[in-house]
């Protein structure tokens, strides 16, 4: 099992190597969610930390819908990441509708190329599971953040289990959102997750 934990500060990542993750999501502004960490803390957490960091790319916080601009942005932080070596990022963008956006996520996922690319727990604000795993497998995705669309990854086990059937292999299903030591063996059983 690899554990991917999200950290906020160079400390948090200092810590989880330390403890043994095996990929750290970098983030900025926990109150928003998270989104897109700054270039010194990316740079500095690639220089010292030795697994991969996965930077998230959101421009602000609030809804994932984003304009021309914003779009600009994400693909400017994307090639940055991706110029200074990082293994992958997290993101995600959805339509009106709250329905993933597949023709955006397929053009993030041939920016980032050959970097993977993470679908964020946007996927949990959609209407359609199902559907939307589609999408993201649809548009190249190597994984998807959830929470089964519940509060946690315990009260979602149960769709995350079936999520994880249907992607057969074609994506990795990763349960996340409220994961705690004390659960963790919980959501191994209960959902077959291997990361």
């Amino acid at each position: 099992m690899k554990l991917e934990v999200c950290a906020y500060n160079i400390q948090s990542c200092h810590v989880a190597e330390a403890a043994g993750a095996g990929r750290i999501e970098l983030c900025a502004a926990p109150h928003e969610g998270g989104v897109t960490p700054s270039y010194g803390l990316i740079t500095y957490a690639l220089a010292h930390i030795r697994m991969p960091v996965f930077p998230m790319i959101r421009p602000r916080g609030g809804d994932f819908m984003f304009d021309d601009e914003e779009i600009a942005i994400m693909r400017a932080d994307i090639m940055l990441c991706r110029d200074l070596g990082c293994k992958g990022i997290a993101t995600g963008v959805q339509q009106s509708d709250r329905r993933i956006d597949t023709v955006l996520m397929k053009q993030i996922v041939e920016w980032a190329y050959p970097m993977e690319v993470t679908c964020h727990k946007v996927f949990d604000t959609t209407p359609d599971a199902a559907e939307a795993l589609e999408c993201l497998v649809a548009a190249g995705c190597t994984r998807v953040l959830t929470s089964g669309l519940q509060r946690t990854a315990l009260d979602g086990a149960d769709a995350i289990a079936r999520l994880i059937k249907q992607a057969a292999g074609r994506i990795l299903v990763m349960p996340g959102g409220g994961v705690r030591s004390g659960n963790i063996a919980e959501l191994m059983r209960r959902t077959g997750a291997v990361e």
